[in-house]
């Protein structure tokens, strides 16, 4: 049973098309997979989907009494709440229904024998809802997801506004799932999420018994949890049955079918030519060629497959630096409480270094002020000599109004508007994303831009913080090769151990530093 129809769906922006004459169908009890490299569309096709954007053409229906509960890539909590009192509002219509029984009660006192009994009768069923839905073991639901996806170490107590962007997304994962809707849409989930955190949620979406459509750039992920991949490429919608790994054999026998076509016809027309050049003008041989040509025109001309622009690249190398590029000493991380008890860190030239540990204690604080971003609430960071340092943040503002020409621009006025375009073109990125407002570009696309202005100095102090997170799996596997091939020293910090576990010669464990519990 289909729950949800998409029919000859089309969508751009301005000149860009990003869906044209799409069609999808969502299964009960399916799990897909919606892939594509960065920018082909998903994201907009989930907004289409949820009723947040409206298709320039095309029809979307779902089925009746169906609840979609959707976690996107910039969904937000309210402030002033605690975790505790968040994750509760995932049961609002079920408190809605216990107040609405009381009520009732409330009103059987002055009601007539009949009025008593048809209340009965709807308190009755209210009842049969709430112990369906499992509403008086409510607490101890929230306890078990929390603790599953890390919330527990937080404590549920604590204020949503003091949360980090990890923990965040973990509270608006976890209410998602607290409400348990019949379709579940997931957009890049795990992006915030700690190795141990992701084998929880692949463990609970392996299990998870109705439809879910899931965007996820974590191959082991997606692959282990969906049985149905949906392809957007070139604003089309393919649809493949199995896993990431079925998809990807499947996939480059098409490709290898639609390449071998083209080439037929090219020289089926090739030919064709050539015989109606040499013979149209021969009286005896005139009749042929108006038929050949004739059949020529008929032909249902086949469409060369387009490439995507591959992305490159490589990151510039300055003088070589003194032998211990960071030293600090007694240092204490935190804004306002300390996050870590008084630790000493020392990274040598040529180290490449992974930082790993559970979201909130203090990864991105240690980048920042090892880098004299922030200050730390005690001890000193000393950088050695000749020490030129790129770094590249985990997210970009979504308030940006520059376009990517002027975000790199802005930070290099010195580069021609060939050299800018150059240079964004080279991290795989279109003349359509190049004239594009950051603000509405996607987040593999996004981090590109911000990768390109890195590349662009020579440094040899390399600093990144999640750079995986929105990337394509081209452009994952293209900068894993470049800092591979880099020759300076990194600090990284990674969700994802697939990604450095070969090339890394250090492992980080910021939990052995945390003044918390974890």
């Amino acid at each position: 049973m289909s729950v949800l129809n998409v029919e000859h769906v089309s969508h751009g922006f301005g000149a860009r098309t990003i869906l044209e004459d799409a069609s999808f169908r969502l299964l009960k009890g399916e799990h897909v997979g919606l892939i594509g490299a960065n920018g082909e569309g998903k994201s907009t096709f989930l907004n289409i989907i949820t009723g947040q954007l409206q298709p320039d053409q095309g029809k979307v229906s779902w089925s009746n009494r169906v609840t979609v509960g959707y976690l996107d890539q910039h969904s937000v909590l309210k402030k002033g709440m605690t975790i505790r009192e968040t994750l509760r509002t995932a049961f609002d219509d079920m408190f809605k229904l216990e107040q609405e029984m009381i009520a009732l009660y409330d009103k059987m006192g002055e009601a007539s024998p009949d009025e008593v009994d048809k209340m009965m009768n709807e308190t009755s069923e209210i009842q049969d809802i709430l112990d369906h839905n499992s509403f008086y073991t409510i607490d101890a639901k929230i306890e078990e997801i929390a603790n599953g996806l890390g919330l527990g170490s937080i404590g549920l107590d604590k204020d949503v506004t003091d949360l980090s962007g990890g923990q965040r997304t973990k509270v608006l994962l976890t209410k998602l799932l607290l409400q348990n809707p019949t379709i579940l849409i997931l957009d890049e989930p795990t992006n915030y999420l700690d190795v141990e955190h992701i084998e929880w949620l692949t463990n609970y979406l392996k299990n998870y018994e109705n439809a879910f459509i899931l965007v996820s750039h974590d191959i082991p992920f997606l692959n282990s949890v969906i049985n149905v991949i949906y392809h957007v490429e070139n604003a089309t919608l393919t649809r493949y049955t199995g896993d990431y790994e079925q998809f990807q054999a499947m996939y480059a026998m098409r490709k290898k079918q639609e390449n071998a076509a083209f080439e037929r016809q090219q020289q089926e027309i090739d030919r064709l030519e050539d015989f109606i050049a040499r013979n149209k003008a021969r009286v005896a041989t005139r009749g042929m060629a108006n038929s050949r040509q004739k059949r020529l025109d008929k032909m249902e001309i086949l469409e060369k497959p387009k490439e995507k622009p591959k992305p490159h690249f490589h990151f510039k190398e300055a003088r070589t630096p003194s032998r211990f590029v960071i030293e600090a000493k007694h240092l204490v991380l935190g804004y306002d409480e300390p996050l870590t008890k008084p630790v000493n860190i020392t990274l040598e030239r040529g180290q490449k270094v992974a930082i790993r540990g559970v979201n909130g204690l203090g990864k991105t604080t240690l980048l920042k002020t090892l880098l004299g971003i922030i200050p730390s609430i005690s001890g000193n960071v000393e950088l050695g000599d000749f020490v030129m340092p790129g770094y590249f943040e985990q997210e970009s503002s979504r308030d940006n109004d520059n376009t990517a020409l002027e975000e790199v621009w802005q930070e290099y006025p010195g580069m021609s508007n060939f050299e800018v375009r150059a240079a964004l073109a080279n991290c795989g990125l279109t003349n359509e994303h190049i004239t594009s407002k950051m603000m509405v570009l996607s987040g593999g696309e996004a981090a590109k831009v911000r990768l390109c202005k890195v590349m662009q100095k020579k440094i040899n102090l390399l600093v990144l913080d999640e750079p995986t997170n929105h990337l394509d799996v081209e452009a994952k596997d293209e900068l894993k090769r470049a800092l591979k091939e880099y020759k300076g020293t990194i600090l990284l910090v990674s969700h994802e151990p697939e990604f450095y576990e070969d090339w890394v010669t250090d492992v980080w464990n910021v939990e052995g530093w945390t003044t918390k519990i974890v």
